[in-house]
């Protein structure tokens, strides 16, 4: 996709506003605040705007996790009861479809879904629950994670729910994401974190006040907050790539380079062998031509049966750097040199 509707700016880059950007769920809420080790603001208004995300792909922990969830569900109904509510229940079967993944459509800048309700006995909600899996228990050993707590946190205050509960099963990395359908939540594996917002998070209306700002101030301008070289690098490489797959113009000629190419790598390899040998020849003639060459010679010639082999000396100038920044004029005299280059490379599928 080309990048052309991108300006870079000093440290960040600017965008036409978003008609549909997405909202900041409950994992977006840490990430644009920089608590989270896993994502940047930058790389969470890249989201966002839908100017860069990277595919989503399953992975064994995130499998774990859904198939594990529904099982800490079942295992929280001892302290619940039939006062549990699911999205299914609240939703519907299609609930993801239903909602398009927002439980909160009547705000328009924060959203997502929690992952269960307690209710009273009139259906109000009470409390959140969280659900989370693990291979590290020395993260929660003493507290919550704060990038989780502030998802829950969010959807609690958005739900005028003051009570939240952090469920976390600690997992073994050898055999439970293996076969995460055999794991039994129990008092001894999984870990309950339970907390009120109003406690933990006494200034959460401005941490939401500051949720909204970035809003105004990034996604509504397009102006995006300052990114890192160096956390940011995978999203800044692709952004920085400007990919052209549909100009007419120039497919043919690129169809012909790649049969082109693929026929001459395929003739480089077969003669990759008689390559090695003839440089390594060369290097013994080499070696012979400098043990012969004489005190005030300047080119030494070798006969062979159809070829002149010359060893010659050749001078240049070169500057001494290390003199010139002691001097320090290295940088009063240095100017950036750029350079382009093609390449081809197969694609991987």
């Amino acid at each position: 996709m080309p990048q052309a509707r991108i300006k870079w700016s000093d440290g960040h880059i600017e965008v036409k506003p978003p008609r549909n950007p997405k909202k900041i769920t409950g994992t977006r809420f840490a990430n644009i605040m920089g608590l989270s080790p896993y994502k940047s603001p930058f790389a969470t208004w890249c989201e966002i705007t839908r100017t860069y995300e990277e595919p989503f792909e399953d992975t064994i922990y995130t499998i774990a996790g859904k198939t594990i969830e529904p099982k800490q569900a079942e295992f929280m109904r001892l302290f619940s009861g039939d006062n549990l509510i699911t999205p299914t229940d609240k939703y519907g079967k299609d609930y993801f479809k239903t909602t398009r993944g927002d439980f909160f459509p009547e705000d328009p800048v924060l959203g997502g879904m929690w992952d269960y309700l307690v209710t009273d006995e009139n259906g109000k909600p009470e409390t959140v629950y969280e659900m989370k899996t693990t291979k590290r228990p020395e993260d929660w050993a003493e507290d919550i994670p704060e990038y989780y707590a502030l998802q829950a946190a969010l959807y609690a205050y958005l739900l005028g729910v003051d009570n939240v509960c952090m469920v976390c099963s600690i997992l073994d990395e050898r055999t439970d994401y293996a076969n995460p359908e055999k794991y039994v939540p129990t008092f001894e594996n999984t870990i309950l974190r339970p907390f009120k917002v109003s406690e933990r998070y006494p200034n959460m209306a401005d941490l939401v006040g500051y949720a909204r700002t970035w809003w105004a101030e990034h996604v509504e301008t397009g102006v995006s907050p300052d990114y890192n070289e160096k956390a940011d690098a995978a999203i800044l490489k692709e952004l920085r790539t400007n990919k052209v797959d549909d100009n007419a113009a120039i497919e043919d000629l690129i169809k012909d380079a790649e049969t082109l190419k693929v026929e001459i790598d395929a003739h480089n390899a077969e003669i990759s062998a008689q390559e090695k040998k003839l440089k390594a020849i060369q290097e013994k003639i080499k070696e012979y031509a400098k043990a012969n060459f004489r005190e005030g010679d300047t080119r030494l010639v070798l006969s062979g049966p159809t070829m002149d082999w010359t060893y010659a000396m050749t001078t240049s100038t070169k500057v001494d750097e290390d003199l010139l920044k002691a001097d320090g004029l290295y940088e009063k005299y240095s100017k950036p040199s750029v350079s382009y280059r093609l390449t081809c490379a197969t694609r991987k599928e």
